[in-house]
């Protein structure tokens, strides 16, 4: 360990303040899509350019994981989180009063760079817990996290009906810049001792990549399951809207809060890390995702039964897929403090990536072949790492890294 045995304890009420922070800040990835229509509409988007403000959302997150998260182990971590959300609350209003396409989508590609001011915080939290209560901290803090994702898109549908999708970006930079006034009170500085420039920092996490076999274990095993949830929840509306069910928006809306219950997982697996169970816990999560695709058929489609069905399948999927996220981050985290960031990083990126495919895929599949190829798909992908968890060698921690250069 480098440093992290000096680091202050989080008293309660930080880290729930972190948790807040983490789940507002989250949230900003994902008021989006459900908006992406009417947005196309008043912005005079083609139909084909629709999901444009989305994948733009996504690729500016998936470059801040990879050229941003990492400066958390280099510059003094409130100072970076502060500058991270101010920008994302200038992206957030810019969106907001945006009239033409072009300001909109420039906007909403500075919204997900912006938002990982994110996994600045959860790294954060884990050097402010203790050892012994580490995994428990970052679980706390996750749950916030998970129920920003899982109630953005219900709050920006009932936003955009109560007054516009305008109104929704314009609220958001405000939670934003009321966020920033808190955490700059609150939030005790961390300075990190990395003694690198930035070029050094992002060569580095080659290294860090190449030569940590837990990080590349558990950004696989996370990287399938993201791409399960990704599979379930690109996929599950069209189910929803078709035939068999014809739910409206507004039915769509209430199902997904169903997904909030996930959020219960993360600080139930963070304890569970702390007595030393991550390996069965982790096969427990992968096997509750594989469980939540065969849920689905049991009953006869449109029916009542299959409609509760769904809302099982979605709250063993995203409960699985939170723990497992929770237990592979207190699984890196341990690794060292200085360098928290690059691995926060790296594991958020790889999984992210795993999730943008799972969408593409899903979509694919649920075109060809409905809801049996789809939900195939999904239980495929957490077998497969249900699979690849039978090859893990419980390793102790101090041989997770197998170079010095990986700790540099």
């Amino acid at each position: 360990m480098t440093g992290e045995d000096h680091a202050p304890t989080a008293p309660a009420r930080l880290t729930l303040l972190l948790a807040v922070a983490c789940g507002l800040a989250a949230a900003n990835l994902y008021y989006v899509q459900p908006l992406a229509g009417p947005i196309a509409m008043a912005l005079g988007l083609s139909p084909q350019a629709a999901g444009l403000s989305v994948t733009l959302t996504q690729l500016g997150y998936g470059l801040g994981l990879l050229l941003l998260v990492p400066l958390g182990d280099l510059i003094e971590n409130r100072r970076l989180t502060l500058g991270l959300l101010g920008l994302a609350a200038m992206a957030l209003l810019g969106a907001g009063l945006a009239r033409q396409p072009l300001p909109f989508l420039a906007a909403a590609l500075g919204i997900g760079l912006d938002t990982v001011a994110v996994q600045v915080l959860v790294p954060y939290a884990a050097h402010l817990a203790p050892e012994a209560s580490r995994g428990r901290a970052v679980g706390n803090v996750m749950s916030g996290l998970m129920l920003g994702i899982m109630l953005a898109r219900p709050v920006a549908s009932f936003i955009a009906d109560l007054a516009s999708w305008h109104a929704m970006f314009l609220l958001a930079a405000a939670a934003m810049l009321v966020l920033i006034v808190v955490l700059a009170r609150t939030l005790p500085a961390r300075q990190p001792g990395l003694g690198l420039h930035y070029s050094g920092l992002l060569a580095s996490m080659g290294h860090l990549l190449r030569d940590t076999p837990v990080l590349r274990r558990r950004a696989l095993y996370h990287a399938a399951l993201f791409a399960a949830f990704s599979v379930f929840w690109t996929t599950v509306p069209l189910l929803l809207a078709g035939p068999a069910f014809g739910l409206s928006q507004s039915g769509i809306a209430l199902f997904s809060l169903a997904g909030a219950a996930g959020a219960v997982a993360t600080p139930l697996a963070g304890r569970i890390a702390d007595l030393g169970h991550s390996h069965r816990a982790s096969a427990l999560a992968m096997g509750m995702v594989a469980l939540a695709f065969p849920l689905t058929h049991l009953a006869q489609p449109g029916s009542g039964w299959a409609l509760g069905l769904l809302v099982l399948a979605a709250i063993v999927l995203d409960f699985g897929v939170a723990a497992n996220l929770t237990l592979g981050q207190r699984a890196i985290f341990m690794l060292g403090a200085n360098m928290r960031g690059r691995l926060n990083g790296l594991y958020m990126a790889a999984f992210f990536l795993g999730g943008s495919l799972g969408s593409a895929f899903g979509a694919w599949a649920y075109a060809h072949g409905g809801w049996t190829w789809t939900s195939g798909l999904g239980a495929a992908l957490p077998v497969a790492a249900l699979a690849y968890w039978t090859t893990e060698k419980r390793l102790g921690r101090f041989q997770q890294v197998t170079t010095n250069e990986a700790c540099r």
